[in-house]
């Protein structure tokens, strides 16, 4: 699994160093390098073995849906194999780098199954906009997420109280 955010810089040759949890990971895997991709505003970095399971994946959408074309065409006609050097260090095609605004500045975002390679003002526009949509969800949808609050007592013990699976309130910003 990717998690975490880590700042990098993108030498002017467009190298970019994978942090070291993600190097071990790919090793874990077995691989070498990533496959990668535009998706939304910026570049998705897949193991190969992820890579493979997104194809079959989309393989097995109907062939004639026009939302299928359209995202396979996007997703394959943008992508490329990277494989890391000696230290560690993947190689961004310039188109990828215009496509997706990166400069010398680069934040390297893990997102589970694949880690995503940001601008950073482009980030910090995904966070504010997905915090701002996360604040219009309705806490009465139950969310997997209990083991978030488990920290304090949980009120779910008190009659009428909410369930533990619900989201917390969020804190003001300060």
């Amino acid at each position: 699994m990717f998690k975490g955010t880590y700042p990098h810089k993108i030498d002017p040759k467009g190298r970019l160093p994978v942090p070291a949890p993600f190097r071990r990971r790919l090793a874990e895997q077995g691989a070498a390098g990533v496959v990668l991709t535009v998706l939304d505003q910026c570049l998705a970095a897949y193991p190969p073995g992820e890579w493979r399971r997104l194809e079959e994946h989309l393989r097995g959408l109907p062939t004639f849906s026009r939302t299928t074309k359209a995202l396979s065409r996007l997703l394959a006609s943008r992508a490329v194999d990277c494989e890391m050097d000696g230290q560690g260090r993947i190689l961004i095609p310039p188109n990828l780098r215009t496509v997706t605004k990166l400069g010398r500045d680069a934040l390297v975002v893990g997102v589970l199954d694949r880690f995503e390679i940001w601008a950073p003002d482009a980030w910090e526009t995904f966070v504010t906009e997905s915090e701002r949509l996360l604040d219009d969800v309705s806490f009465d949808v139950p969310l997997p997420l209990a083991s978030l609050s488990a920290a304090t007592p949980s009120p779910a013990a008190e009659p009428g109280g909410p369930r533990e699976s619900r989201l917390p309130q969020r804190k003001p910003k300060h």
